[in-house]
Order: C-alpha cells, then sequence, then structure tokens
C-alpha cells in the first residue's frame, strides 16, 4: 500500500528536498498494492472503491506529493476475481469540489537542434502554469481497460461524475485469465487524472491458469510503470509537485491559431507509486504482471547486472494484454527481443528466474536509443534510465517450479479464412490540413467508381496493395463527434487495417474486443500530400521491406502499436456485450486532442432493421 501521510515541510531524512537529479536511485523498497477479492457471492451488489485525495512519498528525498487515488492509493488496489464472477463496483468520487487540483501543467519552447529536449528535465524553467488546468474540477469517469462489458459499464469519456457522485459498473468477468487494469477516462482531460494518481491493475483468475502452478503469492508482483515529472522551488530543488510538462513545437497553427505540443513524457519512472525503488527476491522464479501506465512514453526494458551488462536467459514471457499466450517467449535482451517494448496500456505477463543469481543485484532499465542498456541518453528523452532494481537473497530456497513448454492449450489462431468484415481506418501527420495540429483518426470508405475524383483531393487517399491493385477511400469521420461510421453484429469478426502516415508511433487501443495481429506491412507514404489532406499518388506496398509479427505479439492484444510507414492488420470478435464503444490511440495527450472514434455493437437481428447510418465498412479490403 502507498504511504499516504500528512504532508511535513521538509524531506524523510530532514534535510531540505534535493536539486533535480541528485534523487538516490533504490533506496526505497517496492510496494505492493493492497488485493481486494470480491466475496463468493455470484454478484457482489455493495462494492464501493473510493477516489481520494492523498499525500503520497514518491521517493524518501523528496516532500509528499499531493495525487489522487482509487481508495487513497496510488496505484489503486488490485482487483482479483475468478472467471464468471459477476462484479458490480460503484466508483465513487469523494474528492471534495473544492480541492486543489494536483497537477501543474506548462508548455515549454523546442530547443535548439543538438540540446537535450526539455521533457527530460524537471521544473518549469520560469513557464507560468496554465490556468485552465489548475481551475479542473475532480471530474472522473473510470474504464477497465479490456474488460468485456456492455456499454453502460465501460466508462463512457462523457459520462463522467462529480464529488459525491457514483459510477455504477457492472462487469462479468468472463474471460480467460488476463490482467487487465483501470484508469480515469474523463473526456478532454484523461491526460491529467490518470498523472494524477487514478489507476490501478485487475487480475481475472481461472482453471487453466491454476493447472500451470504458476509462481503466486509474495512471489507474484503487479508492476506498474509510470512516468512522471516534478516541479522545483525557487531555489530549483525538487518540490514534489506534478508537473505537466510539454514542449511546443508550433507557437501557433494557422487554422486554430493555438501552439501545438507533443505528448507528455517525464524523466522519472515510477513503479507502483515509488520513483526508482528496489525489492528483495528470493534466489526463485517470480511473476511479474507489468503494466505500463504511462501517459506517452514507450519503454525499451532491459535487464542488466551491476556492469551494465544485459541479463539473457532469465526473463520470459507468458502473456499480453489478453491472456496467456501459446507458449513461452524467451526475452533474451541480445537475440530475438533485444529489448522488452511496452507502450502505453501494453501488460505482460512475465516470469524471471532469479534461482541461478543468488546475492546478486539486477536493475531494470529503459534503453534510450543511442546508448547501451543503463546509459543516460538525453537525447533520446531518457535521462534516468533507471527503473527498478532486484536485490537477490543469499539464501537457497525451495523451487520446484519448471516452465511450461505449453501455457494455453485452449488459445486458437485467428486467420483470414474467417468470414469477417474489414475497416480501413488512417492515422494521419500532424500537420495534416484541418487537423488543427494534432495527427487524426480517419474512418476510410472504399469508392466503387473513382473516375470523376479529381487528384489530389481532401480527404481521398489511394492505396496500391501487395497485388498491384490500387483503391480508393474517401474519408467519412475525422473527429470524436462526427456522425457514426461503424456499426457491428455482435458475435462477428473484424479485420481493422491500421494506415499509419505520419512517423509518430501510435498505441491503438479498441474498447470491448480482443485482437490477433495478422501481420505488419510496409508501405511508401510519400504520396500522401498533409496540405492538401489527400494523396497526389497512391501509397504504395513496400515489397523489399519486410516486417515480421514479433513472437510475443502473437497472442490476444487489445492495445497495438502502429509505426510509421505501415498498415498494421488485427482481427477479433466482438462477442459478450452489446452498447457504444470507443477506439482510439492511447497516448493520452492524442486521446484528449481527439483521436478517438465511437462504434455501436448489436445484435446481428437488429442490424437488420439499421436505417443505414454507421453499417458501412464490409469493403472487402485485404490490404
Amino acid at each position: 500500500m502507498t504511504d499516504i501521510i500528512e504532508r511535513p515541510t521538509e524531506s524523510i531524512t530532514g534535510e531540505q528536498a534535493p536539486a533535480p537529479g541528485e534523487l538516490t536511485p533504490y533506496v526505497a523498497p517496492l510496494l505492493v498494492p493492497p488485493v481486494l477479492r470480491p466475496a463468493s457471492e455470484d454478484v457482489l451488489k455493495e462494492t464501493e472503491i473510493a477516489l481520494r485525495p492523498a499525500w503520497v512519498r514518491l521517493h524518501p528525498q523528496l516532500p509528499p506529493t499531493l495525487m489522487w487515488g482509487y481508495e487513497g492509493q496510488v496505484p489503486g488496489p488490485t482487483i482479483e476475481v475468478r472467471r464468471g464472477q459477476r462484479v458490480r463496483i460503484a466508483w465513487t468520487n469523494r474528492i471534495p469540489a473544492d480541492g486543489e487540483y494536483p497537477v501543474t501543467a506548462v508548455e515549454v519552447p523546442v530547443r535548439a537542434p543538438g540540446t537535450p529536449p526539455a521533457t527530460t528535465e524537471p521544473g518549469r524553467e520560469g513557464v507560468e502554469p496554465n490556468k485552465d488546468v489548475a481551475a479542473l474540477p475532480a471530474w472522473s469517469v473510470t474504464h477497465l481497460h479490456g474488460a468485456q462489458t456492455g456499454g453502460g459499464n465501460d466508462g463512457w469519456a462523457d459520462n463522467a461524475v462529480g464529488f459525491g457522485d457514483a459510477q455504477l459498473s457492472e462487469y462479468p468477468n468472463d474471460h480467460q485469465a488476463v490482467q487487465w487494469w483501470y484508469h480515469d477516462h474523463a473526456m478532454n482531460i484523461t491526460r491529467w487524472n490518470v498523472l494524477a494518481g487514478l489507476y490501478g491493475t485487475y487480475l481475472v483468475r481461472d482453471d487453466e491458469e491454476d493447472a500451470l502452478h504458476l509462481p503466486c503469492g509474495e512471489r507474484e508482483i503487479p508492476l506498474l510503470l509510470a512516468d512522471r515529472n516534478l516541479d522545483t522551488d525557487e531555489d530549483g530543488r525538487l518540490n514534489g509537485r506534478l508537473l505537466h510538462k510539454t514542449v511546443i513545437v508550433q507557437q501557433q497553427n494557422p487554422e486554430t491559431l493555438k501552439p501545438v505540443s507533443i505528448p507528455f513524457t517525464g524523466p522519472y519512472t515510477t513503479v507502483n507509486g515509488r520513483i526508482w525503488p528496489y525489492a528483495d527476491v528470493d534466489a526463485a522464479w517470480y511473476r511479474f504482471r507489468l503494466v505500463n501506465a504511462s501517459n506517452a512514453r514507450i519503454y525499451n526494458l532491459v535487464l542488466v547486472d551491476e556492469d551494465n551488462n544485459p541479463v539473457p536467459g532469465v526473463v520470459h514471457q507468458i502473456g499480453s494484454d489478453g491472456g496467456l499466450l501459446p507458449r513461452p517467449v524467451p526475452v533474451d535482451f541480445d537475440g530475438a527481443l533485444p529489448t522488452l517494448t511496452a507502450a502505453p496500456a501494453e501488460r505482460f505477463d512475465l516470469l524471471v528466474d532469479f534461482r541461478g543469481l543468488a546475492g546478486r543485484k539486477l536493475r531494470l532499465v529503459n534503453k534510450g536509443r543511442a546508448q547501451a542498456p543503463g546509459v543516460p541518453d538525453p537525447a533520446s528523452d531518457v535521462r534516468y534510465p533507471e527503473v527498478m532494481e532486484f536485490r537477490v537473497r543469499e539464501e537457497c530456497v525451495s523451487d520446484s517450479f519448471e516452465l511450461p513448454e505449453v501455457l494455453s492449450g485452449s488459445f486458437r489462431r485467428l486467420t483470414h479464412g474467417i468470414e469477417h468484415g474489414h475497416r480501413m481506418i488512417v492515422l494521419t501527420p500532424p500537420a495534416t490540413k484541418g487537423g488543427g495540429g494534432h495527427p487524426e483518426i480517419w474512418e476510410m470508405t472504399e469508392v466503387a467508381d473513382p473516375t470523376g475524383i479529381q487528384f489530389p483531393a481532401e480527404g481521398v487517399i489511394q492505396v496500391t496493395g501487395q497485388d498491384g491493385t490500387t483503391k480508393t477511400y474517401r474519408r467519412t469521420a475525422r473527429t470524436f463527434n462526427d456522425g457514426l461510421g461503424f456499426t457491428i453484429a455482435e458475435g462477428s469478426h473484424e479485420q481493422w487495417s491500421f494506415l499509419n502516415l505520419s512517423p509518430i508511433v501510435h498505441p491503438m487501443h479498441i474498447h470491448l474486443a480482443d485482437f490477433q495481429l495478422l501481420g505488419r506491412d510496409a508501405y511508401n507514404v510519400s504520396g500522401f500530400d498533409p496540405a492538401v489532406g489527400g494523396t497526389r499518388s497512391p501509397i504504395a506496398f513496400d515489397a523489399a521491406t519486410q516486417i515480421p509479427l514479433a513472437p510475443n505479439e502473437r497472442g490476444y492484444k487489445d492495445v497495438f502499436r502502429v509505426p510509421g510507414n505501415q498498415i498494421l492488420r488485427v482481427m477479433g470478435k466482438f462477442d459478450g456485450a452489446y452498447g457504444r464503444f470507443m477506439y482510439h490511440c492511447h497516448l493520452l495527450e492524442h486521446e484528449d486532442m481527439g483521436m478517438m472514434r465511437p462504434f455501436v455493437v448489436m445484435p446481428k437481428e437488429v442490424l437488420e432493421f439499421d436505417h443505414g447510418a454507421g453499417h458501412g465498412g464490409h469493403d472487402g479490403h485485404t490490404a
């Protein structure tokens, strides 16, 4: 449980808070959130989880930080249920309406080329805080990320509640063993509410998982990673105040007349609410349930020894967003998976074998692009590579666990041969005409006869696929409040193709359904003209560039990284619930800026009477 204490004026040691860069790593023990297990009744009708303010000590050398947490804890309690155990939770807002908003927000100018980005450093750099952010109310709605539940329980972004009100949600939990996580999803302000501390993890257990006899109890530990920045006082010392510091890349967008900034990344990594903690572990197998709860930081994680050398052969991934993988995937750090890449909202079920490492100290670090693991790389926004330290006890312990060769006998691979519909989604560059300086989600419909179109045309894109056929697509939606585009029959399979025209990696999340990646294809996107908002020449399949799926991408997922110059194809089954849901980029700044769209799932029989809106997308596209 995270410490919740009254605010003192000095740090734990009685000394003044340190200057930036003077925090000592690995001096605070890793805190494990308490576990909340519902009673054995079929429906737990009156479970309340309250959102409360709390003073949290992020590091022993810092004064406490004002945050918001579920049950006043950051992260919130780990909720654990059995498959099929239906649970009702009243997410109750107990944050006083007149309370202080815990996040200071600033936008600082971009720096000269060759200098480290401002995001790697704490402090506001003399910029006045955003008064509109400081005036925000305690307005929140909770989304159980990954859950199959009705649209009314999903945490629709507009349905946030204020002080004293409750959001009542019901979760059937009829899902294979999995790690979900819950977090704030309030319209327009998710980036700041999650930064304030509103996140936690949620585990579903089942008999198939039980039969594997995986490490459990004290040897199963959630690891919720979240990067943070901190403000400084007039003497340049860290004051513990949460700082949402972003960089302006365009002083004034010509269409909106507002500055354009990039998503937030902070220099300090917290694990379970502590900056750079350590964990004492036995020389035994451990299971770590890792989730990247950051706003926008993509981690490239490596396990290193005391000399910063990668430690191969001890980490195995056994599950991803949607549950167990078919087979364990070794994370070698010098082979097929040189780093464990974790985008925001991705989950990783990891087994770590400490048996041969008694008496050693190992560190989990975030690798920069240009430097070796464990070495600072400010130019790549990794000023502090530290994440956490594992201290392996010297005593020998009994551990009879053996890594299974096969994890999930129930796993079935989805293939293109399954009857399915198609959706084409385009992710645009920030500078695209009409985009306000921010990337957008475009929903596209194939044009059967493009002969009357004068190219280039705004909102029209041509794509030449692997078979040499060129297809023309017209944009049908680009903002969250545009008309409904996708209506889906419950129980149906769909293939969604994400075409990324920008150099930004977008982690795309689709609510309700589990998906499998079918493939990644490279495309030459130079034919797209952002100034026009359409293609001057077709976006063409790049046969010379092969992009195999990573071995740990072959399970069920609900978040998928879409790099630039790619089409990512995913397939999933929309089953288990009805209602209105969302899909969006999980860079929270992009989500808040409108990179999010709705879709509706309804019974197939009802869809037969649909009046036409949103009943599109079955165009046979197979790119």
